[in-house]
């Protein structure tokens, strides 16, 4: 479908997927909806683009990687994906950001960030569906279990101590605030994982990922533990 206020992706998609394999592409555009409806009831079809290779139609998008070996994505497939990208990004910003001010990303500064940073950036995915991110959370953070608001205030919670303990100010409050929070976080996960055994998808980085609850989602409270004794005891 090439349409004035629309192109289909995936019909651009299985244009490349094509040229890259070394195919030539007659590419024929659905230009208005009728043609698209049209098209539709000659093949029998329910979406668009359809691909025919030598005169065989192979499908859509998914179907013409299937056709190729390729394993089309499973949007409720698990996955540690979001997490792996959000901490790596977050790490080289620590490094950038503490290369800028001390001139060297090596320090111990650069740690501090890591983990503050990563703080901001997983509050920022939990505040982008509150309401989402609370049931998920509710189905096993202990403390949200009890007093149902806490599933609402945690996302706010995590960004603020994040934020003050980026600029290293009132330590005071930011510490304790990310200690209660990751001490309960890191509670609950280890309870529901690895004592109750159940197979759960984390609310860490928001409450429609497909991040498993596991490893991963107790480290990250951990971090939190870890970076607010830090600023209370050693630092």
């Amino acid at each position: 479908m090439v349409m004035d206020k629309h192109v289909c992706p995936y019909g651009l998609k299985a244009r490349h997927l094509l040229r890259s394999k070394g195919y030539e592409v007659e590419d024929h555009h659905l230009t208005t909806r009728e043609a698209t409806d049209a098209f539709k009831a000659q093949h029998g079809v329910k979406t668009t683009p359809q691909v025919f290779v030598g005169g065989e139609r192979i499908g859509g998008f998914d179907d013409l990687r299937r056709w190729f070996g390729g394993k089309p994505r499973d949007p409720k497939a698990k996955t540690y994906q979001p997490v792996i990208a959000l901490f790596a990004m977050t790490a080289l910003l620590a490094l950038a950001a503490t290369y800028v001010v001390d001139g060297t990303p090596f320090t111990m500064r650069a740690i501090e960030w890591f983990i503050s940073f990563s703080m901001v950036v997983l509050a920022i995915q939990k505040l982008r569906d509150v309401e989402s991110f609370s049931s998920m959370f509710l189905g096993y953070d202990l403390l949200a279990k009890r007093w149902v608001p806490y599933g609402y205030v945690y996302p706010f919670a995590e960004g603020l101590a994040g934020v003050l303990m980026t600029a290293g100010v009132l330590t005071w409050f930011s510490a304790p605030l990310a200690l209660v929070i990751g001490g309960v976080g890191a509670v609950s996960v280890f309870k529901a994982v690895y004592i109750d055994k159940r197979d759960l998808k984390c609310a860490c980085v928001g409450g429609d990922s497909n991040v498993p609850l596991g490893f991963i989602s107790l480290t990250e409270n951990v971090m939190m533990v870890a970076m607010a004794a830090w600023m209370l005891v050693g630092r």
